[in-house]
Protein backbone atom coordinates (compact mmCIF):
# COMPACT_ATOMS: atom_id res chain seq x y z
CA UNK A 1 0.00 0.00 0.00
CA UNK A 2 1.00 2.92 -1.07
CA UNK A 3 1.72 6.31 1.44
CA UNK A 4 -1.29 8.16 -0.23
CA UNK A 5 -3.91 4.74 0.44
CA UNK A 6 -2.83 4.53 3.52
CA UNK A 7 -3.54 7.95 4.56
CA UNK A 8 -7.25 7.68 3.02
CA UNK A 9 -10.14 6.62 5.38
CA UNK A 10 -9.90 2.67 5.55
CA UNK A 11 -13.44 0.55 5.69
CA UNK A 12 -15.01 -0.39 9.22
CA UNK A 13 -13.84 -4.12 9.51
CA UNK A 14 -16.59 -5.83 8.02
CA UNK A 15 -15.95 -3.96 5.04
CA UNK A 16 -16.07 -7.16 2.70
CA UNK A 17 -19.45 -8.25 3.75
CA UNK A 18 -20.77 -4.77 2.56
CA UNK A 19 -18.38 -5.09 -0.57
CA UNK A 20 -20.51 -8.45 -1.42
CA UNK A 21 -23.14 -6.54 -1.84
CA UNK A 22 -22.04 -3.37 -3.46
CA UNK A 23 -23.28 -5.08 -7.15
CA UNK A 24 -26.99 -5.66 -5.77
CA UNK A 25 -26.80 -2.57 -3.50
CA UNK A 26 -27.26 -2.49 0.21
CA UNK A 27 -29.39 -4.70 2.49
CA UNK A 28 -32.32 -2.94 4.31
CA UNK A 29 -31.20 -1.72 7.43
CA UNK A 30 -27.31 -1.03 6.22
CA UNK A 31 -26.24 2.17 6.03
CA UNK A 32 -22.79 3.68 4.47
CA UNK A 33 -20.27 3.57 7.17
CA UNK A 34 -18.56 6.82 5.83
CA UNK A 35 -20.86 9.53 5.45
CA UNK A 36 -21.44 11.33 2.25
CA UNK A 37 -17.88 13.38 1.70
CA UNK A 38 -17.94 17.41 0.83
CA UNK A 39 -14.85 18.26 -0.59
CA UNK A 40 -12.49 21.28 0.54
CA UNK A 41 -9.14 20.32 0.09
CA UNK A 42 -6.96 17.53 0.64
CA UNK A 43 -7.03 17.31 4.63
CA UNK A 44 -7.83 20.98 5.07
CA UNK A 45 -3.95 21.73 3.19
CA UNK A 46 -4.11 24.76 1.11
CA UNK A 47 -5.43 23.90 -2.74
CA UNK A 48 -2.52 26.44 -3.75
CA UNK A 49 0.75 27.65 -2.49
CA UNK A 50 0.93 30.78 -0.78
CA UNK A 51 2.96 33.64 -2.41
CA UNK A 52 6.89 32.73 -1.28
CA UNK A 53 7.31 36.66 -1.29
CA UNK A 54 8.64 38.68 1.39
CA UNK A 55 5.91 41.29 2.85
CA UNK A 56 8.64 43.97 3.49
CA UNK A 57 10.47 43.20 -0.22
CA UNK A 58 6.80 43.02 -2.36
CA UNK A 59 4.54 45.06 -0.46
CA UNK A 60 7.16 47.30 -0.22
CA UNK A 61 7.91 47.31 -3.66
CA UNK A 62 4.74 48.15 -4.33
CA UNK A 63 4.26 50.74 -2.18
CA UNK A 64 7.52 52.55 -3.49
CA UNK A 65 6.84 52.10 -6.96
CA UNK A 66 3.41 53.76 -6.36
CA UNK A 67 4.70 56.49 -4.55
CA UNK A 68 7.54 57.10 -7.44
CA UNK A 69 4.71 57.00 -10.66
CA UNK A 70 2.21 58.86 -8.83
CA UNK A 71 5.27 61.67 -7.79
CA UNK A 72 6.34 62.02 -10.97
CA UNK A 73 2.63 63.13 -12.12
CA UNK A 74 1.92 65.68 -9.12
CA UNK A 75 6.05 66.88 -10.52
CA UNK A 76 5.20 67.45 -13.91
CA UNK A 77 2.19 69.27 -12.80
CA UNK A 78 4.17 71.54 -10.40
CA UNK A 79 6.68 72.08 -12.83
CA UNK A 80 4.05 73.59 -15.52
CA UNK A 81 2.32 75.69 -13.00
CA UNK A 82 5.36 77.07 -11.43
CA UNK A 83 5.42 75.16 -8.40
CA UNK A 84 8.93 75.36 -8.41
CA UNK A 85 10.06 74.19 -4.95
CA UNK A 86 7.05 71.43 -4.71
CA UNK A 87 8.40 70.24 -8.52
CA UNK A 88 11.75 69.77 -7.65
CA UNK A 89 10.76 67.82 -4.11
CA UNK A 90 8.47 65.86 -5.90
CA UNK A 91 11.18 64.71 -8.74
CA UNK A 92 13.58 63.83 -6.18
CA UNK A 93 11.06 62.01 -4.13
CA UNK A 94 10.10 60.03 -6.71
CA UNK A 95 13.41 59.00 -7.57
CA UNK A 96 14.23 58.09 -4.13
CA UNK A 97 11.21 56.09 -4.34
CA UNK A 98 12.10 54.03 -7.64
CA UNK A 99 15.59 53.58 -6.70
CA UNK A 100 14.11 51.80 -3.09
CA UNK A 101 11.38 50.18 -4.79
CA UNK A 102 13.96 48.50 -7.67
CA UNK A 103 16.49 47.57 -4.48
CA UNK A 104 13.37 45.84 -2.65
CA UNK A 105 12.58 43.87 -6.19
CA UNK A 106 15.75 42.52 -6.26
CA UNK A 107 16.82 41.48 -2.94
CA UNK A 108 13.64 39.38 -3.39
CA UNK A 109 14.92 38.09 -6.51
CA UNK A 110 18.04 37.05 -4.40
CA UNK A 111 19.94 37.88 -7.42
CA UNK A 112 20.31 41.25 -9.46
CA UNK A 113 20.95 39.82 -12.72
CA UNK A 114 17.65 37.95 -12.81
CA UNK A 115 16.07 41.58 -12.57
CA UNK A 116 18.46 41.83 -15.70
CA UNK A 117 17.50 38.56 -17.59
CA UNK A 118 13.71 39.80 -17.20
CA UNK A 119 14.99 42.71 -19.67
CA UNK A 120 15.99 39.59 -22.62
CA UNK A 121 12.43 39.46 -24.15
CA UNK A 122 9.84 41.66 -23.79
CA UNK A 123 6.02 39.69 -23.84
CA UNK A 124 3.07 42.16 -23.45
CA UNK A 125 0.95 39.37 -22.10
CA UNK A 126 3.49 39.05 -19.16
CA UNK A 127 2.82 41.79 -16.28
CA UNK A 128 6.10 41.04 -14.95
CA UNK A 129 7.92 41.76 -18.32
CA UNK A 130 6.10 44.60 -18.68
CA UNK A 131 6.85 45.80 -15.48
CA UNK A 132 10.33 45.35 -15.89
CA UNK A 133 10.61 47.36 -19.01
CA UNK A 134 8.52 50.06 -17.87
CA UNK A 135 11.32 50.43 -14.54
CA UNK A 136 13.59 50.12 -16.60
CA UNK A 137 12.28 53.06 -18.98
CA UNK A 138 10.80 55.02 -15.99
CA UNK A 139 14.02 54.85 -14.33
CA UNK A 140 16.61 57.30 -16.01
CA UNK A 141 13.99 59.86 -17.13
CA UNK A 142 13.32 59.76 -13.40
CA UNK A 143 16.91 60.33 -12.67
CA UNK A 144 16.88 62.99 -15.53
CA UNK A 145 14.48 64.87 -14.11
CA UNK A 146 15.76 65.08 -10.58
CA UNK A 147 19.00 65.90 -11.65
CA UNK A 148 18.40 68.16 -13.84
CA UNK A 149 16.12 70.18 -10.80
CA UNK A 150 18.47 69.81 -8.55
CA UNK A 151 21.64 71.11 -10.36
CA UNK A 152 19.83 73.63 -12.28
CA UNK A 153 21.49 72.27 -15.83
CA UNK A 154 20.02 70.86 -18.90
CA UNK A 155 16.60 72.57 -18.51
CA UNK A 156 15.21 71.66 -21.34
CA UNK A 157 16.43 67.72 -21.44
CA UNK A 158 15.19 68.07 -17.26
CA UNK A 159 11.78 69.21 -19.05
CA UNK A 160 11.61 66.66 -21.17
CA UNK A 161 12.42 63.57 -18.71
CA UNK A 162 9.67 65.00 -16.56
CA UNK A 163 7.40 64.77 -19.24
CA UNK A 164 8.29 61.57 -19.58
CA UNK A 165 8.43 60.16 -16.32
CA UNK A 166 5.00 61.65 -15.97
CA UNK A 167 3.54 59.69 -18.89
CA UNK A 168 5.09 56.75 -17.57
CA UNK A 169 3.91 56.99 -13.97
CA UNK A 170 0.73 56.21 -13.86
CA UNK A 171 1.03 52.63 -15.57
CA UNK A 172 4.24 52.16 -13.05
CA UNK A 173 1.79 53.19 -10.13
CA UNK A 174 -0.90 50.40 -11.16
CA UNK A 175 0.71 47.68 -13.03
CA UNK A 176 1.71 45.87 -9.31
CA UNK A 177 -1.87 46.05 -9.28
CA UNK A 178 -2.53 43.85 -12.69
CA UNK A 179 0.66 41.84 -11.81
CA UNK A 180 -0.97 40.58 -8.37
CA UNK A 181 -4.53 39.73 -9.73
CA UNK A 182 -2.75 37.81 -12.73
CA UNK A 183 -1.99 35.37 -9.77
CA UNK A 184 -4.06 32.46 -8.33
CA UNK A 185 -4.59 34.23 -5.25
CA UNK A 186 -8.36 34.58 -4.53
CA UNK A 187 -8.14 38.00 -2.78
CA UNK A 188 -5.92 38.98 -5.43
CA UNK A 189 -7.22 37.40 -8.27
CA UNK A 190 -10.92 37.75 -7.44
CA UNK A 191 -10.28 41.43 -7.41
CA UNK A 192 -8.40 41.56 -10.85
CA UNK A 193 -11.08 43.85 -12.38
CA UNK A 194 -10.40 46.53 -9.33
CA UNK A 195 -6.95 45.87 -8.02
CA UNK A 196 -5.42 48.00 -10.52
CA UNK A 197 -7.33 50.84 -10.07
CA UNK A 198 -6.89 50.44 -5.91
CA UNK A 199 -3.10 50.39 -6.21
CA UNK A 200 -3.14 53.74 -8.35
CA UNK A 201 -5.63 55.68 -6.31
CA UNK A 202 -3.16 54.52 -3.41
CA UNK A 203 -0.87 55.76 -5.21
CA UNK A 204 -2.50 59.31 -5.73
CA UNK A 205 -2.83 59.41 -1.88
CA UNK A 206 0.83 58.62 -1.57
CA UNK A 207 1.99 61.09 -3.74
CA UNK A 208 -0.13 63.89 -2.68
CA UNK A 209 0.81 63.55 1.05
CA UNK A 210 4.20 63.31 -0.20
CA UNK A 211 3.37 66.75 -2.03
CA UNK A 212 1.73 67.95 1.49
CA UNK A 213 4.79 67.08 3.26
CA UNK A 214 7.55 68.70 1.30
CA UNK A 215 5.86 71.38 -0.23
CA UNK A 216 5.47 75.17 0.95
CA UNK A 217 1.69 75.69 1.91
CA UNK A 218 1.36 78.55 -0.87
CA UNK A 219 1.80 75.22 -3.61
CA UNK A 220 -0.50 72.61 -2.08
CA UNK A 221 -3.26 73.27 -3.62
CA UNK A 222 -3.29 70.67 -6.30
CA UNK A 223 -2.16 68.15 -3.57
CA UNK A 224 -5.03 68.90 -1.72
CA UNK A 225 -7.22 68.21 -4.08
CA UNK A 226 -5.70 64.89 -5.34
CA UNK A 227 -5.68 63.69 -1.85
CA UNK A 228 -9.51 64.01 -1.96
CA UNK A 229 -10.12 62.38 -4.57
CA UNK A 230 -7.44 59.68 -3.89
CA UNK A 231 -9.66 58.99 -0.70
CA UNK A 232 -12.91 58.93 -2.12
CA UNK A 233 -11.95 56.33 -4.95
CA UNK A 234 -9.83 54.18 -2.72
CA UNK A 235 -12.73 53.84 -0.34
CA UNK A 236 -15.49 53.62 -3.71
CA UNK A 237 -13.20 50.41 -5.32
CA UNK A 238 -12.16 48.57 -2.09
CA UNK A 239 -16.35 48.50 -1.34
CA UNK A 240 -16.70 47.07 -4.95
CA UNK A 241 -13.55 44.77 -4.58
CA UNK A 242 -14.63 43.12 -1.57
CA UNK A 243 -18.58 42.75 -3.28
CA UNK A 244 -16.87 41.05 -5.91
CA UNK A 245 -14.93 38.67 -3.64
CA UNK A 246 -18.39 37.68 -2.31
CA UNK A 247 -16.80 35.38 0.95
CA UNK A 248 -13.63 35.87 0.11
CA UNK A 249 -13.77 39.27 1.69
CA UNK A 250 -13.09 37.94 4.55
CA UNK A 251 -9.21 37.97 4.06
CA UNK A 252 -9.82 41.83 3.66
CA UNK A 253 -11.69 42.38 6.94
CA UNK A 254 -9.88 39.93 9.03
CA UNK A 255 -6.53 39.30 10.78
CA UNK A 256 -4.03 41.23 10.23
CA UNK A 257 -5.17 42.16 6.77
CA UNK A 258 -8.53 43.35 8.47
CA UNK A 259 -6.69 45.60 10.62
CA UNK A 260 -4.23 47.60 7.94
CA UNK A 261 -7.02 47.81 5.77
CA UNK A 262 -9.24 49.32 8.50
CA UNK A 263 -6.36 51.83 9.63
CA UNK A 264 -5.53 52.13 5.98
CA UNK A 265 -8.76 53.90 5.37
CA UNK A 266 -8.69 55.80 8.60
CA UNK A 267 -5.85 57.43 7.51
CA UNK A 268 -6.06 58.34 3.97
CA UNK A 269 -9.65 59.54 4.82
CA UNK A 270 -8.62 61.56 7.98
CA UNK A 271 -5.71 62.80 6.02
CA UNK A 272 -7.59 63.97 3.51
CA UNK A 273 -9.88 65.87 5.35
CA UNK A 274 -7.22 67.13 7.23
CA UNK A 275 -5.63 68.42 4.40
CA UNK A 276 -8.95 69.97 2.75
CA UNK A 277 -9.88 71.71 6.09
CA UNK A 278 -6.77 73.07 7.86
CA UNK A 279 -3.81 72.08 5.16
CA UNK A 280 -3.93 75.45 3.18
CA UNK A 281 -3.20 77.71 6.02
CA UNK A 282 -1.20 75.83 8.85
CA UNK A 283 1.99 74.65 7.90
CA UNK A 284 1.84 71.79 10.58
CA UNK A 285 -1.35 70.57 9.65
CA UNK A 286 -0.01 70.15 5.52
CA UNK A 287 2.37 67.91 6.96
CA UNK A 288 0.48 65.58 9.37
CA UNK A 289 -1.74 65.20 6.80
CA UNK A 290 0.72 64.36 4.05
CA UNK A 291 2.39 61.72 6.81
CA UNK A 292 -1.54 60.10 7.56
CA UNK A 293 -1.54 59.72 3.56
CA UNK A 294 1.53 57.81 3.37
CA UNK A 295 0.87 56.19 6.19
CA UNK A 296 -2.40 55.23 4.81
CA UNK A 297 -0.96 54.47 1.37
CA UNK A 298 1.43 52.24 2.94
CA UNK A 299 -0.80 50.05 5.00
CA UNK A 300 -3.03 49.50 1.69
CA UNK A 301 0.01 47.56 0.33
CA UNK A 302 0.66 46.02 2.92
CA UNK A 303 -3.17 45.08 3.30
CA UNK A 304 -3.57 44.21 0.27
CA UNK A 305 -0.96 41.68 0.46
CA UNK A 306 -1.63 40.06 4.24
CA UNK A 307 -4.86 39.13 2.34
CA UNK A 308 -4.01 37.35 -0.37
CA UNK A 309 -1.10 35.35 1.86
CA UNK A 310 -4.09 34.37 4.25
CA UNK A 311 -6.29 33.08 1.32
CA UNK A 312 -4.10 30.96 -0.19
CA UNK A 313 -3.19 29.96 2.94
CA UNK A 314 -6.47 28.11 4.07
CA UNK A 315 -8.50 26.24 1.18
CA UNK A 316 -11.79 27.28 1.50
CA UNK A 317 -11.00 30.09 -0.13
CA UNK A 318 -10.11 28.53 -3.26
CA UNK A 319 -12.59 25.89 -3.19
CA UNK A 320 -15.79 27.32 -2.60
CA UNK A 321 -15.53 29.91 -5.51
CA UNK A 322 -14.60 27.45 -7.63
CA UNK A 323 -17.46 25.08 -6.40
CA UNK A 324 -19.98 28.34 -6.76
CA UNK A 325 -19.44 28.94 -10.12
CA UNK A 326 -19.58 25.40 -11.36
CA UNK A 327 -23.20 25.36 -9.56
CA UNK A 328 -23.93 28.78 -11.60
CA UNK A 329 -22.48 26.99 -14.56
CA UNK A 330 -24.48 23.81 -14.19
CA UNK A 331 -27.87 25.69 -13.43
CA UNK A 332 -27.17 28.18 -15.92
CA UNK A 333 -26.71 24.66 -18.63
CA UNK A 334 -29.68 23.16 -17.20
Amino acid sequence: MTSADSSLPKRAEDGGRHGRHRRGGRRRGEQLMVPKAEFDSYYGRPVIKAPSWEARDIAGYFFLGGLAGGGSVLAAGAHLTGRTTTAKAMKVSSLAAVSLSAAALVHDLGVPSRFYNMLRVAKPTSPMSVGSWLLAAYGPAAGAAAASAVTGRLPGVGAVATGAAALLGPAVASYTGVLAADTAVPAWHGAYRELPYLFAASATAAAAGMALVVGPVRENAPARWAAGVAALADVGISQAAERRLGMVAETWKSGRAGVLLKTAKALTVGGAVTAAVLGRRSRVAAVAAGAALLAGSACTRFGVFAAGTASAEDPKYTVVPQRERLATTTAGEG
